[in-house]
C-alpha cells in the first residue's frame, strides 16, 4: 500500500532524462573551464565578472553578488579575495551601509571581460548550440524554464 509519504522513484525515462541531464551539465562546464583556462580563470570567476560587468556602475554589493551567483557569502569573499590578487576586481566600502561592502570591476577586469568573452561564446556554441536545431533549443528553454523558475525562488546558501 502506498502512502503519501513514499518514495516516488523515478521511471526508466526519468532516470534516463535525470542522468543525461546530470552527464551534460558535468561535462559542459568542463569544457568550458577548459576554455577559460589560457586566461586564467574558472567558470566562477567569469561568472562573477559577466555579473559585475552588466551591474549598473560596474558594481554589486556582496550580498547582492552571492544571491547572483548561489555562494555562501563565506565562498564569495575567498573568490574576490582571489580575484583583487589578480586585479580584476576590488572591494569598496558601501556609503549608506558601513559594514556592506561592493565588489567592483576594474578597468583590468573589464578588459578581460573584453577579451574573454568572445572565447566563451565560441566554446558555448562549439560544446553546446551547434549540436541543437532551434526546434530543439525552443522546446529545451520551454522544458527548463519552470525548472529555472522554481529554483530561483528557493533561497541562496548562507
Amino acid at each position: 500500500m502506498e502512502t503519501e509519504t513514499a518514495t516516488r522513484w523515478l521511471s526508466e525515462t526519468e532516470q534516463c532524462v535525470w542522468r543525461t541531464h546530470l552527464d551534460v551539465s558535468r561535462l559542459l562546464m568542463h569544457e568550458l573551464e577548459k576554455d577559460l583556462q589560457p586566461f586564467g580563470l574558472t567558470n566562477n570567476d567569469y561568472e562573477i565578472l559577466v555579473n559585475l560587468s552588466e551591474a549598473e556602475g560596474r558594481r554589486l554589493r556582496m550580498s547582492d553578488l552571492a544571491e547572483a551567483t548561489r555562494q555562501s557569502k563565506s565562498r564569495l569573499s575567498h573568490q574576490i579575495t582571489r580575484m583583487e590578487k589578480a586585479g580584476h576586481v576590488r572591494r569598496e566600502h558601501c556609503e549608506s551601509d558601513r559594514r556592506g561592502l561592493y565588489a567592483v570591476l576594474t578597468e583590468q577586469g573589464a578588459s578581460t571581460m573584453e577579451e574573454v568573452a568572445p572565447h566563451h561564446v565560441a566554446s558555448v556554441r562549439r560544446h553546446f548550440m551547434d549540436h541543437l536545431s532551434p526546434e530543439a533549443l525552443a522546446e529545451l528553454s520551454r522544458a527548463l524554464g519552470p525548472v529555472a523558475e522554481h529554483l530561483r525562488e528557493r533561497p541562496a546558501r548562507g
